[in-house]
């Protein structure tokens, strides 16, 4: 997905609410205010820039959490537009994370488990480990608002979990209801499959079907607006644990020759084997932040034969040993060893 995309007006409507003027915050973000006059696309690195300046203005580090608290669905991205009107909390999620990608380069990624069901965020353009802690509470909080207006029960997760250092859980825990865990591989929270299932008192099934055919349309559209680079790099992420997926394959599933994509490659100034590269280097990225994950075994999820040959790539992205950077980024993984 591209790197830029417009601010959401929700987030205007929610800086009003409590008191942020844009203005200040733009400055201290060093944004122009032609961002607002003109409704100019920005980048992932403007947009955290945004999100810091609003804590430094405001002088509250959960600001975010305010910000989720004080928005409605009436003012919501065209990814919680549907959500609201879903059959259960379940579908509602299911249709943030489906249509999330209308509104930034953000993905909402579920997987549900025995009882319990996890819900991570992850920025695809994020050159940074540590993500903006306002704009995680207030990600992390729209969707419990969701599940709590949506239901009409006091819904809570099992436990949050934030990558950043520990700190003083109290207000975290006093809003979500439950334990916060700093230092996790991911941010995100778990919730219980049986809160999944709980109804949502405003279920429509026809404007549902009217909402869901429109934002869908959207989403194709956008899809065919990327350039031929962004989509190999959404299909090397999803291929690489696979194996080596290789031009061949890749020209396959986009459903052209190899010499019509090398062909078209060229025409956007790229080669296949940068972006097979690029790729690589961002997931052996997030993969060493997960300390569950051995060396081996990171090697191996990106498609390298043997862990030499990984090591030989990852010298030549970082300029030292996975283990070194793995040692040198151990504030931002998991406890787990």
């Amino acid at each position: 997905m591209n790197d830029h995309f417009k601010i959401p007006s929700a987030l205007w409507e929610g800086m009003q609410r409590v008191g942020l003027a844009r203005h200040q915050v733009l400055a201290h973000a060093k944004l122009s205010l032609r961002l607002v006059q003109d409704d100019a696309p920005i980048s992932t690195a403007q947009f955290f820039a945004l999100w810091r300046a609003m804590v430094v203005v405001s002088g509250d580090p959960h600001i975010g959490l305010w910000i989720a608290t004080e928005l409605d669905g009436g003012v919501m991205p065209p990814s919680f537009l549907a959500a609201y009107h879903a059959r259960d909390y379940r579908d509602a999620l299911q249709r943030v994370a489906r249509f999330k990608r209308l509104c930034a380069p953000e993905e909402i990624r579920i997987e549900e488990h025995a009882d319990h069901a996890s819900v991570q965020l992850h920025w695809l353009h994020a050159e940074e480990a540590e993500l903006p802690p306002a704009l995680v509470e207030a990600s992390l909080a729209s969707l419990m608002e969701l599940g709590r207006s949506g239901t009409s029960a006091p819904l809570h997760p099992v436990f949050v979990s934030l990558t950043r250092p520990s700190e003083d859980p109290v207000v975290l825990e006093r809003y979500f209801g439950c334990p916060v865990q700093f230092g996790a591989a991911h941010n995100g929270m778990t919730l219980r499959v049986a809160d999944l299932a709980k109804p949502f008192v405003q279920y429509n099934s026809e404007l549902l079907q009217i909402l869901d055919q429109a934002l869908q349309t959207q989403v194709d559209a956008q899809a065919h607006r990327a350039t031929l680079s962004e989509q190999i790099r959404w299909i090397l992420r999803r291929r690489l644990t696979a194996g080596r997926p290789d031009i061949r394959s890749i020209a396959s599933e986009l459903a052209m020759s190899e010499r019509s994509l090398q062909r078209r490659l060229t025409e956007e100034g790229v080669r296949f084997q940068d972006l097979l590269s690029q790729s690589r280097h961002q997931l052996a990225l997030e993969y060493l932040r997960d300390r569950q994950f051995s060396l081996i075994e990171v090697a191996f999820m990106l498609g390298y034969e043997d862990q030499n040959s990984f090591f030989r790539a990852f010298r030549q992205w970082e300029f030292r040993t996975p283990s070194e950077w793995r040692a040198d980024h151990k504030a931002d993984s998991g406890v787990n060893t």
